[in-house]
């Protein structure tokens, strides 16, 4: 069985070598967090196991070594630290008990150029405003199982990066290529330009249901908004097509992560 190299025994809660994964419930001392050290934090043995299979730099491992065991196959031949140590000086590091029992902290990929990931796709999700970190990570989990080849974030999105979207996404923000929008929305040209029909998903009365939008043909970006106030009309206009799910008497819509799984599968037409 392969062995996790390097394998460093952790006793001391203030040992310098764990200073990445350190405070990890405080906002303002998070590695993770925007405008700090820019770091990627994986948790548990699956999301850990897809970040050492990403294109993100792996820094090291810290947990409890049976996790850290589990995790042996992955790790085998990888030149970094891997740190055990007990469950209670985690904790204490960490800043709380960790169920999962192991993280893995990675520097950043290279920022991806919209363009570039625009011009290599044939279905896109683009994002307008999702803030909260749990839909983002299910959007990027919904996308990776049903074939969405890539994410654009437009304006006030969260970054997908931070811990809680990792872990929710089941490590898949680590696999499923992003790019940020820079103007909004404007840049949807670029979409156009290389042929892309662009679908606004909104609950609006005019828009086409969403089995008649025929987004199963040809290159398609499906755009969609926060909960609550959803796309804005920006946005809409900027679209070819308004679409919506058709729900039952006295349901207007649906958590967004779901809204998008529902129409993912549409994109892919079975």
């Amino acid at each position: 069985m392969p062995v996790v190299a390097e394998m460093v025994e952790i006793s001391d809660v203030d040992d310098p070598r764990v200073d990445d994964f350190r405070d990890l419930s405080r906002a303002d001392r998070r590695p993770d967090r925007p405008g700090g050290r820019g770091l990627v934090i994986a948790e548990g043995v699956v999301v850990v196991e897809r970040l050492l299979a990403s294109p993100y730099p792996v820094r090291a491992l810290f947990g409890v070594r049976r996790r850290i065991e589990e995790l042996a196959e992955a790790t085998a031949g990888l030149d970094v630290p891997a740190y055990a140590t007990d469950a209670d000086v985690m904790a204490r590091v960490v800043g709380f008990h960790l169920n999962r029992g192991v993280l893995a902290v990675a520097d950043r990929a290279p920022v991806v150029d919209p363009a570039e990931l625009i011009g290599r796709a044939q279905r896109l999700a683009v994002l307008e405003g999702i803030g909260d970190h749990e839909n983002l990570g299910a959007l990027f989990r919904n996308a990776a199982a049903l074939g969405v080849d890539g994410v654009l974030l437009g304006a006030g999105c969260s970054d997908p990066l931070y811990r809680r979207s990792v872990r929710v996404s089941m490590g898949h923000v680590l696999r499923v290529p992003f790019a940020h929008l820079e103007s909004w929305p404007a840049d949807l040209k670029m979409l156009r330009e290389e042929g892309f029909r662009i679908a606004a998903l909104t609950p609006r009365g005019d828009s086409r249901p969403l089995r008649e939008a025929g987004l199963d043909r040809g290159k398609t970006a499906v755009l969609l908004g926060s909960e609550g106030p959803g796309l804005t009309d920006e946005a809409i206009e900027a679209a070819d097509v308004a679409v919506r799910i058709p729900m039952a008497h006295g349901v207007d819509s649906l958590n967004v992560a779901t809204a998008g799984a529902i129409t993912f599968h549409a994109l892919s037409g079975t």
